[in-house]
């Protein structure tokens, strides 16, 4: 069969089944199954794929079609211009976050000497981004999960940055005490995290690329969707420096609470940063 025969047989099927991206997906999946880049998808359109790439083009297209998202299928998920690898108990890292790296790196210089917890790293996408971007920045990496750590060493050592990043396991911050070895002595310049914030009776309700894939540990805010931000406000509080900054993803509607907890535990200078689509999505404070 050839390329552009394939490619197109893959995304008719998409379209006619109403994905939200049918072409894009159709690319990247038979690009995948071919070991191609998306852009030779054209220049070859008229090549041969052997028999091998043909069923395993199906065997995606039939996966993505069960409702299974592209980065699951392929274990995989470009962020902030990077690939990065992903595993059952990571999120997919989604272009949203990569509002929360512009805030960090729009308000540091590129030599800053910086050193920075990311809570709740998951793939690592903020950290490794962080680090790949920043040269002399260091970061302490902490998760609950053993395996979330494992997939960020492991994209940390794919964008060789893993000398600069420690991983820590532990639930929020709970770890890190103002004399732990982890902790600058000094403290912390920048604690960062996208953590859950989806009201627990809102789950069910979600796509099922999420609801059946995204691991809900990291999806779960609780009732009210502010669970995590009342244990990492107070835990930064104590982990930075003083003038030293936090970083929060934050959902739309989050912004009046968020700011009332950063108030609370001395935090000022707070900003309210939408997204490409406009909506609240980062909050960024400094403390005293």
């Amino acid at each position: 069969m050839e390329i552009g025969r394939m490619y197109r047989s893959v995304r008719d099927r998409f379209r006619e089944a109403g994905l939200a991206t049918p072409d894009l997906d159709a690319k990247r999946l038979v690009g995948a199954a071919l070991a191609l880049p998306v852009s030779d998808l054209i220049l070859k359109e008229h090549d041969l794929a052997g028999e091998e790439a043909v069923a395993l083009a199906q065997a995606y297209a039939r996966q993505r079609l069960a409702g299974m998202p592209v980065g699951r299928i392929l274990g995989e998920r470009d962020f902030y211009g990077r690939r990065f690898f992903l595993n059952a108990a990571t999120l997919e890292p989604r272009p949203d976050t990569e509002t929360l790296v512009d805030a960090v790196l729009e308000r540091s210089a590129r030599d800053d000497a910086m050193i920075v917890c990311d809570i709740g790293t998951g793939t690592g996408a903020i950290a490794v981004s962080l680090l790949a971007e920043r040269p002399n920045c260091r970061a302490i990496a902490v998760d609950l999960s053993a395996d979330a750590l494992d997939c960020a060493l492991r994209n940390a050592d794919l964008h060789r940055v893993a000398d600069r990043m420690l991983p820590v396991r532990a639930d929020f911050a709970s770890a890190l005490r103002p004399s732990s070895p982890a902790v600058p002595g000094t403290g912390f310049d920048w604690v960062v995290s996208n953590p859950p914030y989806i009201r627990s009776a809102v789950l069910a309700g979600l796509s099922r690329e999420v609801t059946e894939h995204d691991p809900v540990l990291a999806l779960d805010g609780g009732e009210d969707g502010l669970t995590a931000y009342l244990r990492i406000v107070p835990e930064a509080a104590s982990l930075l420096r003083a003038g030293g900054r936090i970083g929060l993803e934050i959902g739309y509607d989050q912004a009046d609470e968020v700011k009332k907890q950063l108030r609370h535990h001395g935090f000022g200078e707070i900003e309210i940063i939408g997204d490409l689509s406009g909506n609240d999505r980062v909050a960024v404070a400094r403390k005293a």
